[in-house]
């Protein structure tokens, strides 16, 4: 795993066409800002999870 510091205003650059900045910082807390193709999904892990778990049930595996 990378691991980086960055400060409000910087910038992560993945690929060709992924930019991730970092908004604010608070405390504990960091407002990032995402932009990506349309065709790239960006999802907090805690919403994959539902997901996934949603289709388990949905499809009587769960």
């Amino acid at each position: 795993m990378l691991k980086l510091t960055r400060r409000p205003g910087e910038q992560l650059i993945i690929g060709d066409n992924i930019v991730i900045r970092i908004l604010d910082v608070s405390g504990n807390q960091v407002r990032i800002g995402i932009s990506a193709p349309k065709e790239i999904s960006v999802l907090r892990d805690e919403l994959l999870e539902r997901m996934l778990d949603d289709a388990l049930v949905a499809s009587g595996r769960g």
